[in-house]
């Protein structure tokens, strides 16, 4: 190239550029700038070099043209690209050269560097005290919310095993048969108030309903596979044909 420049040097100008005009940039112009320094370094830094729209594209995550070409234009506004030759279309290159946007003589990076840095050392001490005191403060907050959600925190009751008059009467209430109450207090009484999975039951009627609460545990039930019982009938009342001791036969 007429003029020797590297990577380093484009890069200090380009940030030495953002620092001065913050509102001005953004993301998309970074990375078509150094997309295009890493394309003319591949090439050997050439003078002038094409660099392709699709390519820029793709390899930055653009995914419209108008919004490509509104950063590109933008960059060569700025100076930072200069167009040899313009291409006729989105799938041509564009010719262009980076020698413009080489550093000029007093622009380097350093003074806002030095600048930038000197704001940031004497932000740094106002916020390291701020962040103590906002750490002891949240830290606060929380323990409070936690203890407040505790209290809140509805108690679970004690389970109270029921007696067995208590199971019968609540059985009888809901249509199901006092055998099948006492089956049900027995079998849970001897497991100490447990289920057949060895958990502790928490809801005794909600369990009775769960598992006893069946068709053929109800009042009145009769298995339709189970045939009628017989009814055997009453024989005849015995009336004696004697009457009087005449008619007794010896």
């Amino acid at each position: 190239m007429g003029k020797k420049i590297n990577s380093y040097d484009l890069s200090r100008n380009w940030f030495n550029f953002c620092f001065d005009n913050p509102e001005k940039i953004s993301p998309n112009h970074t990375a078509i700038y150094f997309f295009a320094i890493e394309h003319c370094n591949r090439l050997g830094w050439k003078e002038k070099f094409g660099f392709p729209t699709q390519m820029a594209m793709e390899a930055i995550g653009i995914k419209k043209y108008h919004t490509y070409i509104k950063y590109f234009n933008e960059l060569c506004e700025w100076g930072f690209f200069k167009i040899v030759q313009k291409s006729k279309n989105q799938y041509s290159s564009n010719i262009i050269t980076l020698v413009s946007a080489a550093p000029k003589k007093g622009k380097a990076l350093d003074k806002a560097i030095i600048k930038h840095m000197a704001k940031q050392t004497e932000s740094i001490g106002q916020s390291i005290g701020q962040s103590k005191d906002s750490i002891l403060k949240q830290e606060t907050i929380e323990q409070q919310t936690n203890k407040q959600e505790e209290e809140e925190k509805p108690k679970a009751k004690k389970f109270s095993p029921p007696t067995q008059s208590e199971v019968i009467s609540y059985f009888l209430e809901k249509g199901y048969t006092q055998e099948a109450a006492c089956k049900a207090f027995d079998y849970y009484d001897v497991a100490d108030w447990t289920d057949s999975r060895g958990k502790k039951i928490k809801n005794w009627k909600q369990k009775m309903i769960a598992v006893w609460f069946k068709e053929e545990n109800k009042a009145g039930y009769r298995n339709p596979n189970q045939p009628p019982k017989r009814v055997t009938p009453d024989p005849p009342p015995f009336v004696s044909c004697i009457k009087s001791p005449e008619d007794l036969i010896y």
